[in-house]
């Protein structure tokens, strides 16, 4: 497959468990139509623009992938010769740099290391076969990246334009204990419905995510326009001229085509001017430790942030809600007594969380994330949704509170 001139191939979006829901209503709103979806993937289909526009725009992706190869794989021998035989000449330059990640579930594999490093193999092998060299290969996410997933039998080796995830935007500087991870907080406040124009509280705010992932929606900001690399800016003929393609303001007197790198740089430039400002949304960030506040207000700057969202040093109870400009929400994603805390020092916690969004945000739209239902039956107010999500590997749930009403013991 020639991937910048081919026009219609299907293109893989993972993402993390449980996610796939608000990855299909992102690329819905993008205009695709999704053939496929699965726990952790949504499929479409597109051409190199797509995948391009797709790693500018996603909130809520991990990766965007590009199959190969699908093929039955019995062991690691069958996998060397299925990398192998894929035309990675056309794929990676010769003198360029790639990585190889993968994820394995074969009984026959001990060393889940393995599958990479045969696939490096091979990659290289084929290089210095077809080309007299061969390129570095490493962990670094600074050039070419391929996926490998190999289920019982079934081996699929993709071309993976992101290379390092889409989750990691390039502002989270500093992230603190237990971090919120960024698709996850995305996703959780598109669940809460927050339209980007109402106020948005974010107490015991940590690194900042929450109150960073809702200022990038409220201006529209794309998120891979943080990112310094793509692993698509390395796959041979990034430079080159396609015919028929445009790039008008990067090279508007450019008649015989455009490059993949200069149609990006206009992406990136629409991307830019379609950012909003003028009438931001009041957005609190507060947290009790100083440490933390700091860390999320340098974390704001590097998404370029900073200047529209209100930072606080508090107790989350003294967290200011803003009167007079409408009912917003109010995000909470406290510790869950798992990697940090004892239920017994966490219960108050959870109590008083209620009693705030009662009595200091009632008529709003309360949220808070958890995963210990036992503590969540604490917070004491009436939920409409229980949202599944998993917080790296814990399994949790939004609980999504209309009003931040009252409702005695609803959680049992």
């Amino acid at each position: 497959m020639k991937i910048w001139t081919d026009r219609n191939y299907p293109i893989i979006i993972s993402c993390a468990k449980e996610l796939s829901r608000w990855t299909e209503i992102e690329v819905r709103d993008f205009g695709y139509k999704p053939i496929e979806v699965t726990e952790n993937t949504v499929v479409v289909r597109g051409s190199m623009r797509d995948v391009m526009k797709l790693n500018l725009r996603l909130r809520t992706a991990h990766r965007v992938l590009v199959p190969l190869l699908r093929t039955r794989c019995r062991n690691i021998r069958d996998l060397y010769e299925a990398a192998f035989s894929i035309d990675w000449e056309n794929i990676i330059e010769a003198d360029g740099y790639f990585s190889v990640s993968s994820v394995v579930h074969n009984n026959t594999i001990r060393d889940t290391r393995l599958p990479s490093l045969y696939t490096k193999d091979a990659i290289a092998d084929r290089m210095r076969e077809r080309c007299q060299r061969r390129p570095d290969s490493g962990g670094e996410n600074i050039g070419s990246a391929v996926f490998v997933y190999w289920e019982r039998d079934e081996v699929i080796i993709y071309l993976d334009t992101s290379g390092e995830p889409l989750s990691k935007r390039g502002y989270r500087k500093i992230p603190g204990s237990a971090p919120m991870q960024e698709t996850l907080a995305a996703a959780c406040i598109m669940a809460m419905h927050w339209n980007g124009r109402a106020p948005f509280l974010a107490p015991m705010c940590g690194s900042g995510t929450p109150a960073i992932e809702a200022a990038m929606m409220a201006m529209n900001k794309a998120p891979g326009s943080l990112k310094g690399h793509f692993a698509f800016q390395s796959i041979k003929g990034y430079t080159r001229m396609i015919p028929g393609e445009t790039a008008a303001k990067v090279a508007p007197r450019q008649r015989a085509g455009a490059t993949p790198e200069q149609i990006w740089k206009e992406m990136v430039l629409d991307a830019k001017e379609e950012e909003k400002t003028d009438s931001m949304p009041c957005i609190v960030a507060t947290d009790i430790s100083p440490d933390a506040v700091e860390n999320a207000h340098y974390n704001a700057i590097a998404a370029g942030v900073a200047p529209y969202i209100e930072f606080k040093v508090c107790d989350f109870a003294e967290t200011p809600v803003p009167e007079g400009k409408g009912k917003g929400c109010v995000f909470f994603n406290p510790e869950y007594g798992i990697r940090l805390g004892t239920y017994e020092e966490l219960a108050p916690v959870y109590e008083r969380i209620g009693t705030f969004m009662n009595e200091k945000c009632g008529g709003w739209t309360g949220g808070l994330i958890t995963g210990n239902p036992d503590l969540a039956r604490l917070v004491n107010l009436y939920y409409k949704t229980r949202v599944p999500f998993f917080n790296g590997p814990i399994d949790c749930r939004l609980f999504i509170y209309p009003g931040c009403e009252l409702k005695g013991q609803n959680l049992s």
